[in-house]
């Protein structure tokens, strides 16, 4: 297909960015991804009954306490709590989270369709990320369906980010690599979070598990996606924007698994939950730094393989409170009495 000549170096350079057709491995792996959403999709009126008698919600169901997962549900405040106080405050927050992630989906989608925009004809991240956009807002409506069952009325992010919302999509077109490092850092914690809940041996409600299940089934896609989308241009940016990049990813982590995992005000307001059980959860007990290192093992895995863990950056990620040990695979299982070999020396 003809190409227009640029104008500009920048416009060149930006050009031959987004044309993926000479990378076959590439190439293969966005085919085998689209084609994966057309051979397996959920639609969350036709796999998830709503009226089936099994996902009936009600006030008193001591399924919705929080599991051993969750910060909170192994915290020995929560666990003093009377059952009905710990399941009141179990679907607070099993609907918070997922307003939390219909809020980011809404993001991601408005930001999909926005580097979709400038994919030249042809382009199989086009057909892709349109895939990626479906999938997504089948997730929102399920989200919003699983917090209208539930009957909380939960804010989900917090407000700064909210009105944040509308500017973020805009940075996915010119700063693409920007862009989807945040979305790696609003996907993972979600994901880790419904992974644990899973493998727990205690049994969630239907309705969250359901949900869960399909969430992280499609999320496996989006999440290769991102990283192979990564993988494939940061090694090749300038220097100077690798170390950019290198700086910023762990605090766009820290800062956006921190809105996954910290309940808004309102949550702390509604059931009066002392502050100092909220530093102990999130900032002080050495289990709360545990949780946040695991969820981004994935993460500095990535950082490794693209070149962007070097001296700075390893320091940025120990003030951050998110440095450890990297995954030796994608969503390889964290467990506390294994230690990993450390990548990279």
């Amino acid at each position: 297909m003809a190409q227009k000549t640029a104008r500009t170096r920048a416009v060149g350079r930006w050009r031959q960015n987004m044309d993926v057709g000479n990378d076959v491995h590439y190439v293969d792996m966005l085919t085998t991804l689209s084609e994966g959403s057309v051979r397996r999709s959920f639609d969350p009126y036709t796999d998830i009954d709503w009226k089936s008698p099994e996902f009936t919600v009600t006030g008193n169901d001591p399924r919705w306490i929080l599991s051993q997962a969750d910060p909170l549900g192994r915290h020995p405040w929560y666990l003093a709590q009377p059952q009905e106080r710990q399941i009141a405050i179990g679907m607070w927050r099993e609907a918070n989270v997922a307003k939390v992630a219909l809020h980011f989906e809404s993001i991601l989608i408005r930001g999909l369709m926005n580097y979709a925009f400038w994919a030249p004809n042809g382009s199989p991240e086009h057909r892709y990320c349109l895939h990626e956009a479906v999938e997504e807002c089948n997730h929102s409506m399920m989200f919003q369906e699983m917090v209208n069952h539930i009957g909380a009325d939960v804010p989900g992010m917090a407000r700064y980010l909210r009105l944040l919302s509308p500017f973020v999509p805009l940075v996915a077109g010119p700063l693409p690599n920007v862009f989807f490092f945040g979305v790696l850092a609003g996907e993972e914690p979600i994901d880790h979070m419904q992974k644990n809940m899973l493998r727990q041996p205690e049994t969630p409600h239907p309705l969250a598990r359901r949900v869960a299940a399909i969430h992280v089934a499609e999320e496996a896609r989006h999440i290769s996606f991102t990283h192979e989308y990564l993988l494939k241009r940061v090694p090749n940016l300038p220097r100077w924007q690798r170390f950019f990049l290198s700086l910023y990813v762990p605090v766009i982590t820290r800062m956006l698994g921190q809105a996954v995992v910290i309940p808004p005000r309102a949550f702390w307001r509604e059931f009066h939950i002392p502050r100092k059980v909220r530093k102990e959860l999130f900032f002080c007990a050495p289990e709360s730094g545990h949780f946040r290192r695991d969820m981004f093992a994935d993460v500095r895995m990535l950082c490794y393989d693209t070149g962007l863990m070097n001296r700075a950056a390893k320091l940025m990620w120990r003030i951050c409170k998110i440095d450890g040990d990297a995954s030796r695979y994608r969503n390889e299982p964290q467990r506390r009495h294994v230690v990993a070999a450390r990548r990279g020396g």
